[in-house]
């Protein structure tokens, strides 16, 4: 008898439906299973689990020869994701289930030897692929991916099982209640205690950069010496970004469930990311790849914040592979497997010290020769440093700042400062396809970043001196528009325009 189910592929970050075709014969070898449409190992040895799952549980296993195809057949199958659907799909063959039932049915799920269902990567895809299609009423999946599930589909029904027996119970039960996850209320609170901008002692210009950067979405980077706080202002950074709405929440969450990074009790990530990896990461760890490409570090950081510290100890070529992204906000990768094409719409936080030592100059007891610096400091090729909005000095602090407490504004009022200046620019950009003003173009600078006649010669005399190139230029107008909203100022003033040249004091110095 032949019985169909759907389970899903995950290529990239999306899922693919996969009809699940088993047809059990009773001529042939003798509990032989034959499983096509291009499995991998993993795949190919769920005849051993299913068989051992399947007894355990009290039910048969097919006497006869059957054969198990994954359509489309071109499509490459990885993982244990399969195991569930095809040991229903047994069942139906064999009469023990409702076929009719389990053909309008997706299946996801690992089996156990004694039949526990074990949770899958890529859940959240998954469930998105299926709610929109209109040949599935339901889906099936593990106990411990309900709520990720469930809180992606929406109103779709979404059945959690722990055992192969409660998959087999909801083809006998008509009237099963689906799993309710209300999404809203999730969303309303975050997760966990994240720093506070109140604990940073001094650095009022390095913390009024951030500020910007966090209400317009620009990248920043940091200079100054070891021990005077960069790492630590970089990583109170999300906390002071607006929170992410719905459509970023789901964005986000499904990179990290197709990688298998979130986890019972943290279905989905409603707080920004913040990655910070080591210098020694590779070019394809940063921006993915792999024989099946998997997303990297930076579509980890989508929606949130990349942290490279000691930026000059990255490897070159490792930097470099950021410029596509730090542009378009995704990154494509090409294989022998496929191309395809990972978000990555992230803020870059970097840091770095002003010389190999760290010491700046020599009342602070650098050694280093001019050479020597310059060396250092070319590691970080002029075409990303262009990229790069705000060019932060982080000097150290005065002994009085250093043992007097800490006296800034916490991460909840500077947060509530960048919320209003996104609501701003949300407004400003509605109907396009951005929201903040780093993600402007061009031509959407003539028309929201307009400058009066003072305004056009203070910047006309900056690129001038400081030979500015046309992205520089780009990015000042920017952090203008950007500072401008902060005023609640309709029109960019000579105090906005100003400031944001300050924040180019890598254009404006030897580097």
């Amino acid at each position: 008898m032949l019985a169909k189910t759907f389970s899903a592929a995950v290529v990239g970050i999306d899922a693919f439906p996969v009809e699940v075709e088993v047809n059990a014969t009773s001529s042939g070898e003798q509990n032989a299973v034959f499983i096509v449409g291009l499995p991998d190992t993993a795949v190919k040895e769920s005849r051993d689990r299913i068989r051992s799952a399947l007894t355990s549980s009290g039910y048969p296993h097919p006497h006869g020869a059957t054969v198990i195809n994954l359509a489309p057949a071109d499509l490459k199958k990885e993982g244990a994701a399969f195991d569930l659907s095809i040991a229903l799909g047994m069942l139906a063959a064999i009469g023990k289930i409702d076929s009719t039932k389990l053909k309008r049915t997706a299946v996801i799920g690992e089996l156990a030897l004694d039949g526990t269902v074990r949770p899958v990567r890529g859940a959240l895809p998954v469930a998105v692929m299926a709610a929109n299609m209109s040949e599935i009423d339901a889906l099936i999946v593990p106990l411990k991916n309900a709520e990720e599930a469930a809180l992606a589909a929406g109103d779709f029904p979404v059945f959690p099982v722990a055992h192969l027996r409660d998959a087999v119970d909801y083809f006998s039960h008509e009237h099963q209640l689906p799993y309710h996850a209300d999404i809203q209320s999730y969303l309303s609170h975050e997760d966990g205690r994240q720093p506070d901008f109140a604990e940073v002692k001094g650095q009022s210009v390095a913390r009024r950069a951030m500020e910007i950067a966090a209400a317009g979405g620009h990248n920043s980077l940091m200079i100054g010496p070891p021990g005077t706080g960069k790492s630590m202002i970089a990583c109170r950074l999300p906390g002071i970004m607006p929170p992410m709405n719905l459509t970023e929440t789901l964005e986000t969450s499904r990179i990290h469930s197709v990688l298998g990074m979130l986890t019972v009790g943290r279905p989905l990530l409603n707080r920004r990311p913040f990655r910070a990896p080591h210098h020694t990461i590779s070019d394809v760890g940063l921006i993915g790849g792999g024989k099946n490409p998997l997303p990297g570090e930076i579509s980890l950081a989508h929606n949130g914040v990349l942290f490279l510290d000691e930026l000059p100890e990255y490897k070159r070529n490792v930097l470099e592979v950021l410029r596509q992204p730090l542009e378009t906000g995704y990154v494509n990768v090409s294989r022998a497997a496929g191309s395809f094409s990972f978000p990555a719409k992230f803020m870059l936080a970097a840091a770095m010290n002003p010389c190999p030592c760290g010491m700046q100059n020599p009342e602070l007891g650098c050694r280093c020769k001019p050479d020597e610096k310059r060396r250092y400091r070319r590691k970080i090729s002029g075409p990303l440093l262009d990229r790069i909005d705000l060019h932060v000095d982080v000097p150290h602090l005065p002994k009085e700042e250093l043992l007097a407490a800490p006296s800034g504004e916490n991460s909840a009022v500077v947060r509530q400062r960048t919320i209003q200046a996104r609501k701003i620019q949300e407004d400003r950009f509605r109907g396009l396809n951005f929201f903040c003003n780093a993600r402007m173009g061009s031509r959407d600078l003539q028309k929201f970043c307009k400058l009066n006649a003072s305004c056009q010669l203070m910047l006309r005399h900056s690129i001038t001196k400081f030979q500015l190139s046309a992205r520089a230029y780009d990015r000042i107008l920017k952090v203008a528009r950007t500072i401008a909203d902060l005023a609640h100022s309709p029109e960019i003033h000579e105090e906005h325009l100003l400031e944001a040249i300050n924040y180019r004091s890598v254009d404006r110095t030897e580097w």
